[in-house]
């Protein structure tokens, strides 16, 4: 079997695992808590599909990118919900349970979405290149491969909570696995195109990544109201995108092309930018509320 068709095996099945385990995480009133919230989910989704993608077009444009390298940024800008924003969210001081309802409702509505946005997008960063993709194949296997896993995961916690609650530390466990083998397979596959960038164009590259990142966090922080916690929450959930998603779709759409590599690079990128800023605010808050409670002792005696 070809190296291009083994990539596009093992991300279908990380994604579909993964998305089984978000689901077997997640309660019915988490996901309707936060969808309930209207003004919120408004703004969550003004972030994520529309900010988002519209500042990393006018950044490919910017930084003049190569058409397969924009179009695998620009799958990961349009592929939001990343599993990866409560946990994340936990170590900020966020809201976890308002960040588990946004990542579920994202993660089910870019199944649709996320190819539509790409059909309308891809052609504005391709150049002469002419890159094309079949929103309605796509989407169909998002569907298959994205939202029914995730629907059979909330479905088996919502009917049988003891056994999700059995079955989750096992789920999370073969998504770190598989986790690991897709990055490890896609750098053996695809290191002779990591090794031919040059210096100064990886630069440039790694250069408009964190603007993008900074800029989804910016987004996020903006529109998440006057509450720091939610703010902190949404800056979170909005700077992270879905990964395997994205290579899901890049793997399919424009396999053995740096498209993958593209992808895979700004998840890094992504993850650990994330991480440094929830990390610092975590431990900000966390400084402030020692020095809040010394103060309060201090006064009381």
């Amino acid at each position: 079997m070809p190296a291009d068709l083994w990539i596009n095996l093992l991300v279908t099945t990380t994604l579909i695992e993964m998305m089984f385990a978000v689901g077997l995480g997640t309660t019915l009133g988490e996901l309707l808590a936060a969808i309930r919230q209207w003004r919120l989910t408004i703004r969550v989704t003004v972030a994520n599909y529309l900010l988002v993608p519209a500042v990393a077009v006018a950044l490919l444009l910017a930084f003049r990118a190569k058409p397969m390298a924009a179009a695998g940024i620009l799958i990961l800008a349009v592929c939001p919900g990343a599993p990866y924003g409560p946990p994340f969210t936990a170590i900020a001081r966020g809201s976890v349970a308002t960040s588990v309802g946004w990542m579920v409702m994202l993660a089910a509505t870019s199944a649709l979405i996320a190819p539509l946005l790409l059909s309308v997008l891809l052609p504005l960063t391709s150049g002469d290149a002419r890159l094309d993709i079949d929103a309605l194949r796509l989407a169909g296997t998002l569907l298959l491969s994205q939202l029914a896993p995730l629907c059979a995961g909330l479905a088996v916690r919502a009917r049988r909570p003891n056994l999700a609650a059995r079955m989750l530390p096992k789920a999370n466990g073969i998504s770190k696995i598989l986790n690991v083998a897709t990055v490890g397979l896609i750098l053996g596959v695809q290191y002779r195109t990591l090794l031919d960038i040059r210096w100064t164009a990886f630069a440039g590259m790694f250069a408009g990544m964190f603007a993008l990142l900074v800029a989804s966090l910016a987004a996020g922080w903006l529109l998440g109201g006057p509450s720091r916690e939610i703010r902190k929450t949404l800056a979170i959930t909005t700077s992270l995108r879905n990964a395997a998603v994205g290579m899901v779709i890049a793997s399919s759409s424009f396999p053995g092309t740096p498209a993958l590599t593209a992808v895979l690079a700004y998840a890094l990128v992504d993850v650990l930018g994330s991480l440094a800023i929830a990390l610092w605010w975590g431990r900000r808050d966390a400084m402030s509320s020692r020095n809040a409670a010394g103060a309060a002792l201090s006064s009381a005696r």
